[in-house]
């Protein structure tokens, strides 16, 4: 039985993750800033803002002593108004924000939980991040959310070749186009698929293949 942290597990991927764990019989850890979505009792719940040193901080005190398995960074933000993140009209505190939640959000959480994870035996963590943050794509609009999924693939890039050592292995993934609050009714995939596809790959992360960009369905993306 492992113990699987997830971060905005209140609603959406987080959620459904957290769902598929603890029906497996593994001990579910669920962060969330907000409403809870669950409407019944999944894991254990705990609040965490992710923007916030002391609430990271807090955590890592409430959690002293206990392994962590599984990290998952799945906390994050779209950013500001579409019209408002355009090369040509930007919101830039609404921008700063979108990186602070998602770039040094997940960061702050993965460095306030290393003793937990290096309490584990091989332990794992992961960051849901996006295609869209791709650097090979010539796509625009979403400029926040597009600059803060590039940034923290490299970020958990470099996580994953300092804790190599240690024998903890990283993974950033694209999730899909998910039928979430996020992703909208007319998205590709429903939220169980994607969730369950991401819960594979995880499983299969070891060291050998630590630090690679993957889609939920396994497949390597370029950067």
């Amino acid at each position: 039985m492992a113990t699987i942290l997830i971060t905005g597990a209140n609603r959406g991927i987080g959620l459904e993750l957290a769902r598929q764990y603890a029906a497996a019989g593994d001990r579910v850890i669920r962060t969330m800033r907000g409403h809870d979505k669950a409407g019944e009792t999944v894991g254990e719940t705990i609040p965490l803002d992710v923007t916030s040193d002391a609430s990271a901080a807090a955590l890592a005190e409430m959690l002293k002593g206990r392994p962590v398995d599984l990290l998952i960074n799945n906390a994050g933000v779209i950013g500001p108004d579409p019209a408002k993140q355009t090369s040509t009209a930007m919101d830039f505190a609404g921008f700063l924000g979108a990186l602070d939640a998602n770039v040094l959000g997940p960061l702050r959480v993965t460095q306030a939980l290393l003793p937990n994870l290096r309490a584990a035996n091989a332990a794992k963590v992961a960051v849901i991040s996006s295609q869209m943050g791709q650097l090979s794509s010539q796509h625009s609009g979403f400029i926040a959310y597009r600059a803060s999924k590039a940034a923290v693939n490299k970020v958990f890039q470099c996580v994953a070749a300092d804790l190599a050592g240690e024998g903890i292995a990283v993974a950033m993934l694209h999730p899909g186009w998910v039928r979430t609050d996020m992703g909208g009714a007319g998205a590709d995939l429903d939220v169980s698929e994607s969730a369950s596809g991401i819960r594979k790959v995880l499983a299969d992360l070891d060291i050998a293949s630590t630090g690679r960009f993957k889609t939920w369905d396994g497949r390597t993306l370029d950067w």
